[in-house]
């Protein structure tokens, strides 16, 4: 019998009815034994998520508001699941306990753990399964950042105590004993993290979607589904927009080799996406994988003549970024021209510190920044094998009318990297769709 650890998301339990099926869900495969759950999601369009009504709460706390009819209403939400499954649970201690800390200033990453935690307690005790809490296996450094190998050390012997278990998903605790999340999504990395430690099988990723779309259901009406896809792609792919799956929830698994499996709650007999570490299984017919895409991008140039031959030139550039605290996304160039893509987030009120800064390390012949930039990656781990993909991309663009501002692919050919203004994003990423799928 294979191990799985499976996750589900906030809308898998915004309610007892989804608690419901996904209690069914679990018990229909005994290989289900560790489950990582999220805080409540909405019930309906107009709702509120739980871990967004903890925040609320902790700045109505700052503001120095009373939070008593708010917090009451999350104290209805989680005992009417409580009452609605049945149970005999009385929560009401550790309602009361977060109540207090709340309003005595807890930390902002304490409030919004609370969803995660609360809905693991009930979960747990519905399913009859063991409760982790995961500021006891889930550790941080001094620096903010995940304690990785510490983590694996102690859920790993922790685990093995215990045959079912339920480990509260986005949160872990700092070496000073304080809350601390991950980010927004961050549950996804929790149920890696408990795959990797326990030795996982598969690591099942249940949400409201049937796996990955080739490109965004917003965008494209019905999107193909993806049937496999690679961890390489997948980082590609979260990383410009496709958020069914946090892109951080990919590294733990990674590590140990062990594929995720993207379900829907809603549809759990549909197959969903298979990420794996290498598959030799290549579609010729459809050749990309998908396609995904950002807006809200800048872009700096910089000329001068010669720039080629001076040495240390791009150096300078990128330590102005870096003191300005500034990631770059793509860096194409020429021999007397270079480009640097950011966020244009990234730029507000520094931007004439960050030409000053350039003009002086550089004396560069012209610079300036353009803004309005969109992003479309057109991710594949066939085109490696296929002759004339950019062509086909570039001229599906063309032939929409939209003009192509930049280009950037890397060595690896697994993407493709086109840059269009902002407001032309929807007809290029139709364009690009139209030409691979339909």
């Amino acid at each position: 019998m294979k191990l799985k650890v499976v996750k589900f998301g906030g809308s898998s339990l915004a309610d007892a009815e989804h608690f419901k099926q996904v209690a069914s869900i679990i018990k229909a495969d005994p290989a289900r034994r560790y489950v990582v759950p999220s805080a409540p999601g909405k019930r309906y369009k107009d709702d509120t998520k739980v871990t967004d009504m903890l925040y609320n709460c902790y700045d109505m706390v700052r503001k120095g508001q009373n939070i008593d009819e708010y917090y009451g209403k999350i104290c209805d939400r989680y005992n009417g699941i409580i009452k609605e499954l049945g149970i005999n649970f009385d929560i009401s201690g550790e309602l009361d306990y977060i109540k207090s800390a709340l309003m005595h200033r807890s930390g902002r990453d304490f409030a919004a753990s609370r969803g995660e935690y609360l809905n693991s307690l009930i979960l747990a005790k519905y399913l009859k399964y063991d409760f982790i809490d995961a500021e006891n296996v889930i550790f941080f450094k001094d620096n903010g950042t995940f304690d990785q190998e510490k983590t694996n050390e102690i859920m790993s012997r922790e685990l093995l105590q215990h045959k079912t278990a339920v480990i509260p998903g986005f949160y872990g605790v700092m070496p000073n004993g304080t809350i601390k999340t991950f980010s927004r999504g961050g549950s996804d990395i929790t149920g890696s993290i408990v795959a990797r430690a326990v030795g996982a099988d598969l690591y099942e990723n249940w949400t409201d979607v049937s796996g990955f779309m080739m490109a965004d259901p917003r965008v494209i009406d019905n999107p193909a589904a993806i049937a496999t896809i690679t961890y390489r792609e997948l980082r590609e792919l979260s990383y410009m927009g496709a958020t069914v799956l946090h892109e951080d929830a990919i590294f733990p698994v990674r590590y140990a080799g062990i594929p995720i499996n993207i379900r829907n709650t809603n549809s759990p007999a549909d197959d969903g996406t298979m990420i794996v570490a290498e598959t030799s299984d290549y579609d010729t017919e459809k050749v990309i994988t998908g396609i995904a895409g950002k807006k809200g991008f800048s872009v700096i140039t910089i000329e001068k003549d010669m720039m080629n031959s001076e040495i240390g030139f791009g150096r300078k550039v990128l330590e102005v970024l870096e003191d300005n605290e500034i990631s770059f996304e793509h860096l194409p160039s020429g021999i007397d021209n270079m480009s640097i893509v950011v966020s244009s987030a990234t730029l507000d009120g520094r931007r004439d510190k960050i030409l000053a800064s350039i003009n002086r390390m550089v004396r560069p012949d012209s610079i300036h920044i353009e803004d309005n930039l969109a992003l479309i990656a057109v991710v594949g781990r066939g085109m490696v094998k296929a002759r004339g993909t950019a062509a086909r991309v570039f001229n599906a663009i063309s032939n929409a009318g939209v003009n192509i501002r930049m280009i950037d692919q890397g060595s690896s050919e697994i993407s493709i990297i086109a840059g269009i203004e902002d407001h032309e994003f929807d007809t290029a990423l139709k364009a690009i769709y139209n030409e691979f799928v339909k």
